[in-house]
């Protein structure tokens, strides 16, 4: 019987240049002997691989773009060298931890439907390490994504997240396209409860940059951290 490929989940960095701190060597080990790459994005996932693996020939690997837009045969095919060769692929996130928050975890169904050996390496992921540094229930809590564009319907859906987690005593975690943050900031200010405590975590692991901290909204009034195009992860907990 043929032998399948296997699929590794390749983590990557959160900020640049931290590569050394954050990526363990066996995940080094790993990708120097990969010639298959399934990623959400070419241009970042090479420059990527360069970065850990700086004597791999780039030119000599294949990588193939499976990202948010990506077709259900797109998906299926980037699986075909493991099933039809044998050949072990990496997935490659933009930031992170694969299969989180992320498309590569259609590839990772894909592989269990057709009994492909998954393995996960342990990286930096924006949502746990917020959570870890929040102070906020981390045994129940939920996350979210990025919310409606629509004024209206972002509204909404902070009032809805402010009220399960009252009711369930639990941490709500969301996201925010870096270039709206600020404005994101301003709506949870004027919609959530004065006592509602915020964690804004931006930059997380970057050794220059990083913001974290928690306060109630009340206190976040007049003294909101100016996060645009940072990288950011939002918690409201009470």
């Amino acid at each position: 019987m043929k032998k399948t490929g296997t699929l590794y989940l390749i983590p990557t960095v959160l900020a640049e240049n931290t590569q050394d701190q954050v990526i363990s060597p066996q995940v080094k080990e790993t990708v120097q002997h990969l010639t298959y790459f399934i990623v959400e994005n070419l241009r970042t996932a090479r420059r990527y691989v360069k970065s850990i693996c700086p004597e791999l020939v780039i030119e000599h690997l294949k990588f193939v773009q499976v990202d948010k837009d990506a077709s259900p045969a797109q998906v299926q095919n980037s699986l075909k060298p493991l099933l039809e060769q044998g050949i072990d692929a990496g997935i490659i996130s933009e930031a992170g931890c694969p299969g989180v928050a992320d498309p590569g975890a259609e590839v990772v169904k894909y592989a269990h439907q057709k009994d492909i050996k998954v393995v996960p390496f342990a990286g930096p992921s924006a949502i746990l390490l917020s959570l870890m540094a929040s102070g906020f229930n981390g045994q129940q809590f939920c996350f979210h994504g990025y919310l409606p564009i629509d004024k209206r319907d972002r509204l909404q859906v902070l009032r809805q997240l402010e009220k399960e987690m009252q009711q369930r005593n639990q941490t709500q975690i969301f996201m925010e396209t870096p270039y709206r943050n600020n404005k994101l900031l301003e709506d949870l200010l004027s919609t959530l409860s004065s006592d509602t405590r915020l964690c804004i975590a931006a930059n997380i692991t970057s050794p220059e940059h990083e913001f974290i901290q928690t306060k109630t909204i009340s206190q976040w009034r007049g003294k909101l951290p100016d996060i645009h195009k940072q990288p950011a992860v939002f918690l409201i907990y009470r």
